[in-house]
């Protein structure tokens, strides 16, 4: 099963990261010469995405403007007003998303690949008969950017538990935001403004979805400090993409 379909959410308005998205929409925010945006569809293309959608609101003309002379993947815009939150968001934009399953990612999450692109190893790890969705975790002791104790909890055959329900003694991963969902989910979805916590509650409860364990690194790039930390990482570590 390969994708052809993504989408990235970038309709937030970036208040914790001002001042810097005073006039700048935070999905194009520059971290090591590459906005966030532009980190994010190039993890997409590498993993053969040719259908894009991108969410937006805050000064979303920027986005359009930035986007249009790209060739691959081909992008929709779907605007927001007023902000739909994640599930409201996608939900609009499944007419652009196609009946087969669809990856997602944040604006503000930036992720380097392990040995093979982590959307990739998603689409392998996929069974349409067992999932809804399925969550790409991160070791919150190697995150930058991002105070947390995790998430969610994976067992043994990688169906996933929210942390609260599973003890504070159960290791615990972070939720990167890249994930791999069926449209499905959105059956009986509420629709308007909300959360896709409200589906993943559902699918939780069903047993259907299930989470993987990043390989690579993660930076949640949602504060002006988190950017820098973020840039210096990427710099001394040689992905520096200023030319």
């Amino acid at each position: 099963m390969t994708p052809r379909s993504a989408m990235v959410l970038a309709a937030g308005l970036g208040t914790r990261m001002r001042p810097l998205t005073n006039t700048t929409p935070k999905p194009l925010i520059d971290v090591a010469g590459k906005t966030l945006l532009d980190w994010a569809l190039a993890r997409i293309e590498d993993a053969g995405v040719t259908n894009a959608v991108i969410n937006t609101h805050y000064l979303g003309q920027q986005i359009k403007d930035h986007i249009q002379n790209r060739v691959t993947p081909t992008i929709t815009l779907s605007p927001e007003d007023p902000v739909l939150e994640t599930g409201g968001g996608i939900e609009q934009a499944l007419s652009h998303l196609g009946a087969e399953p669809f990856f997602v990612c944040n604006s503000d999450g930036l992720w380097l690949d392990g040995e093979t692109n982590s959307l990739t190893r998603l689409a392998e790890m996929w069974s349409d008969t067992d999932m809804d969705g399925v969550l790409l975790l991160h070791d919150p002791r190697r995150t930058l950017g991002y105070d947390s104790d995790g998430d969610f909890v994976i067992n043994e055959d990688s169906r996933l538990t929210r942390k609260r329900d599973a003890g504070e003694d159960a290791p615990a991963y972070v939720f990167t935001g890249v994930q791999l969902l069926h449209p499905r989910l959105f059956d009986s979805a509420p629709g308007g403004v909300y959360s896709l916590n409200v589906l993943y509650n559902k699918a939780l409860k069903q047993g259907r979805l299930y989470g993987l364990i990043h390989d690579g690194e993660w930076f949640h790039v949602g504060t002006p400090e988190a950017r820098d930390d973020t840039e210096t990482w990427l710099i001394e570590n040689g992905w520096d993409q200023r030319s």
